[in-house]
């Protein structure tokens, strides 16, 4: 059975996923809610499949500290956020989280976000397709460190189960981050779906040098 663990500080948003996890097909149990980071990390949170994490816990800002902590840990995290602003998916997106949903989005797209993440597969919500597709920052597509880093040991390497042992980090997550590359660049018209492609991609904007391959 697929689990997951709530942090969210909204009781009524809380027993919504509870009740949306109950009826999924097949269903996903809830390990634990509550409104503090540490319920990802205590037991019996700290065993869930997948986090999802609500953004805006106080009013001292997006909490993208308690993100990056929980991407740099090695968990699966669904971002479920009321915030709408591209620049804070896009953020997101950057730190590592699995996908970003709005709460607007509702019980299918969220159900089906804690499968997929549950299964190492991705997924792309609307919100997050339109931010990325539309992202216009400098240097586009921007590549997270993570990212970066999974990509120029994938070049190394003869398996993703070798990168993700020289890493310290899962045979999934390794494959999240090579997916989201290719998402980014096929978001900008750039596809780049091989390994050969990708190579050339991160060569022509900068992201490796020749001398690193």
């Amino acid at each position: 059975m697929i689990t997951t663990v709530v942090v969210d500080d909204h009781s009524v948003v809380i027993a919504g996923v509870r009740t949306w996890c109950a009826v999924a097909d097949p269903p996903i149990k809830m390990l634990d809610a509550g409104p503090t980071p540490a319920v990802a990390w205590l037991d019996p949170g700290r065993e869930a499949d997948v986090v999802v994490l609500d953004l805006q816990l106080d009013r001292s800002g997006p909490a993208y500290a308690d993100l990056k902590r929980l991407v740099d840990a090695g968990r699966r995290v669904v971002v479920y956020s009321g915030r709408t602003d591209r620049e804070t998916v896009l953020n997101c997106v950057d730190i590592g989280a699995f996908t970003y949903l709005t709460k607007a989005e509702g019980e299918e797209h969220l159900v089906a976000a804690i499968q997929a993440a549950a299964a190492g597969d991705s997924y792309t919500p609307p919100m997050m397709s339109g931010a990325i597709g539309a992202d216009d920052r400098p240097h586009r597509p921007k590549l997270s460190p993570r990212e970066k880093e999974v990509l120029l040991e994938w070049f190394h390497c003869e398996s993703k189960e070798m990168v993700a042992k020289r890493l310290s980090i899962t045979v999934s997550r390794v494959n999240q981050c090579l997916e989201r590359a290719r998402l980014k660049y096929a978001k900008v018209g750039r596809e780049a779906p091989t390994k050969a492609a990708l190579v050339a991609r991160l060569i022509q904007d900068g992201h490796v040098s020749v001398d690193e391959l």
